[in-house]
């Protein structure tokens, strides 16, 4: 990093939070990352960590615009702030209108409010985190970029409802789908790791955390994916329900007097591994839970597992070719055992998994977890926060971020031992879009996508 190379900044608000990472575009890693947390409450603080020093300020009862304060303050006394050039923000939703990157404007933040209909819980926490970050640094052009974009590849047989026409042309009711960074840019460190043709390749992304998706690509395009209108569909994640007959919940709200409110809050707050544990919506601790004989840990994971096999299994339907299983996302690249259990469900596919391979692979590091060699199962993590920032940059900037190194990291995983280490996080993805608005490209190791 030189002291005059421009900046990147990625800001992912949520209600109460705001996640942050800080990028050099001759680096391919962050070197400032935090988070603002419990904003609005009397235990809100703020952490940043530079270069591994990390630093904790209670900021009591401080709002988005407060934090960001903070944020610009220590940014300005590290001599930072001036070379801030862009500042990449995610958005959860860009409905139909969005479909790639853009640099925001005031048509664009007219546009993101009016999609909160569809995201009434992250959209609204976007446009306060984007307003107070234009009011923080107005000398920095600032990127959207949309979870839900990645997506509008999808073909009308992958994203209809089987309702009436009217609902999608009046109400926006389709299948949009979510976590698109994240699969982009896991699908593109896939096919520079295996060196798959970037035009002729299938993957099956399997994004597992407390939220959870998964997307088939087919040639680095999305085809078909598990989320739908809104991240309630799909797997079971942490607390919301995935895939449900409406004729249950229906049944449900009857029986216990739901109104719309508490029928979101069963569905979205208190389903998913939660609901069915009784325990924790934490994998780790239903985990250890089940192998101590908890029987309702076990059941959940059981279900987890069992929709998430499943789910692949269809998705891989949807390519006319199989060349990888990715798993990523907290849980993907961190659970051995979820990652067997899963494997254990996919031998039709010609998958099996490789015990000793699964086990070794290091947390946030890349492998090869399957026997087969093609079709092949592996691990990479996420980093969406550097797509973000790439996109950010090649938006204003015309220019990309440092790529990893590619080269080295496929020697090394086709051949044992398999296990790399790898950084992973959500503002990269955010990165990469914010370039490729510009120049119309990304980052080297994902020109797949």
């Amino acid at each position: 990093m030189t002291d005059t190379s421009p900046l990147v900044l990625v800001i992912n608000c949520g209600s109460s939070s705001l996640k942050f990472a800080l990028f050099d575009l001759d680096e391919s890693d962050a070197f400032l990352t935090g988070l603002a947390e419990n904003l609005g409450e009397a235990d809100a603080s703020i952490r940043i960590t530079i270069d591994g020093e990390r630093t904790s300020t209670s900021i009591p009862g401080a709002d988005h615009t407060r934090a960001l304060a903070g944020l610009v303050a220590f940014l300005e006394g590290r001599c930072l702030l001036p070379r801030i050039a862009a500042v990449g923000h995610r958005v959860v939703h860009g409905g139909e209108r969005f479909t790639h990157s853009v640099e925001i404007s005031s048509e664009v933040l007219d546009g993101i409010e009016d999609c909160s209909a569809l995201a009434p819980l992250h959209n609204p926490a976007h446009l306060i985190g984007i307003r107070a970050a234009q009011a923080a640094l107005p000398g920095a052009r600032h990127v959207a970029v949309f979870d839900t974009a990645f997506h509008q590849t999808l073909l009308p047989a992958a994203y209809l409802y089987a309702l009436p026409q009217r609902y999608r042309r009046e109400l926006g009711v389709r299948r949009y789908g979510f976590h698109g960074t994240s699969h982009r840019y896991v699908a593109g460190r896939t096919v520079d790791l295996l060196g798959l043709d970037p035009l002729d390749h299938g993957i099956v992304v399997a994004h597992l955390g407390n939220g959870a998706s998964a997307t088939a690509l087919c040639n680095g395009a999305s085809v078909d994916t598990s989320m739908g209108m809104t991240p309630a569909e799909g797997l079971v994640m942490g607390t919301r329900s995935g895939d449900v007959d409406v004729g249950a919940v229906l049944h449900i709200a009857r029986a216990e007097g739901l109104d719309l409110d508490g029928i979101d809050k069963m569905v979205n707050e208190t389903s998913g591994l939660l609901g069915l544990s009784e325990l924790s919506n934490d994998c780790r601790t239903l985990e250890k839970a089940a192998a101590n004989g908890h029987a309702g840990a076990a059941e959940a994971l059981s279900v987890f597992v069992h929709r998430v096999a499943r789910t692949i299994g269809g998705l891989a339907m949807s390519l006319k070719r199989l060349d990888a299983i990715v798993f990523t996302g907290g849980i993907g690249e961190n659970s051995v055992h979820v990652r067997a259990a899963v494997l254990s469900h996919l031998s039709v596919l010609g998958i099996e998994v490789d015990e000793a391979a699964n086990a070794a692979v290091p947390h946030g590091g890349i492998g090869i977890v399957s026997r087969a060699r093609h079709p092949v199962a592996l691990v990479v993590p996420t980093d969406e926060e550097r797509m973000i920032a790439s996109d950010a940059a090649a938006i204003v900037l015309e220019r990309g971020l440092k790529a990893p190194q590619s080269i080295h990291i496929r020697a090394a995983i086709l051949s044992p031992p398999v296990a790399l280490a790898a950084p992973t996080n959500e503002e990269r993805t955010i990165a990469h879009d914010v370039v490729a608005i510009v120049s119309d490209r990304g980052l080297t190791a994902s020109r797949a996508i």
